[in-house]
């Protein structure tokens, strides 16, 4: 099985790679108001946690100097990733990804959002140049909304996904095992939570 090309998403070359994917049909005369709703989820990085239920990795967003950020997401912000089980030692427990690239495509008839995020080091702590991520820098995972006449779409696509040797022996281990697992699919589980609760209005 090969990748999907998905305009917006990094090409594979090394590693592992998931395709994640949901899509839900509407009335047309309520896929424009249902896509407003998508996106105010789909921004809301702090809450995405509550659209797939306890046991999912938690998200908070943070600029780029590592403050607390209530606001829709931009380039050059991080992620905080609080995933289930032992974290990154040396980032405190927590995985870190940054923001690298945003782009808005609309006509008359479908519109998308790409939010493009790769690993980095905690930006918390200056001190350390080392990766905070069970996967690379190398890896990405891009998540896409999108919107035609009569469907919602809502997918997360992981690419060049290796583990992440950049670090302290201890999170070596770590990383190798949690990358590992995510390279088996159990991530690609883990997202498939997220995009169906983004396209979960009931």
């Amino acid at each position: 099985m090969k990748p999907k090309q998905i305009k917006g998403v990094p090409e594979q070359q090394s590693g592992g790679f998931h395709d994640t994917e949901s899509q839900k049909q509407f009335d047309p005369a309520l896929i424009a108001l249902k896509f407003e709703l998508l996106k105010d989820r789909f921004f809301d990085v702090n809450r995405w946690e509550s659209y797939c239920g306890k046991g999912f990795a938690a998200f908070k967003l943070y600029d780029s100097s590592g403050n607390e950020a209530q606001r829709m997401p931009q380039i050059g912000d991080c992620m905080r990733i609080d995933i289930p089980g032992p974290g990154e030692k040396e980032a405190r427990g927590y995985d870190w990804v940054e923001i690298t690239d945003m782009c808005f495509e609309e006509d008359n008839s479908t519109e998308s959002i790409v939010m493009t995020c790769r690993p980095l080091r905690d930006p918390k702590n200056s001190k350390k140049d080392h990766i905070a991520h069970f996967y690379s820098s190398k890896s990405t995972s891009t998540f896409i909304i999108s919107r035609t006449p009569t469907h919602l779409k809502a997918a997360v696509y992981g690419r060049n996904e290796c583990p992440n040797f950049n670090a302290g022996f201890a999170d070596i281990v770590r990383n190798l095992m949690v990358a590992t697992g995510g390279i088996m699919g159990i991530s690609k589980i883990q997202w498939k939570r997220l995009s169906d609760g983004f396209l979960d209005f009931e």
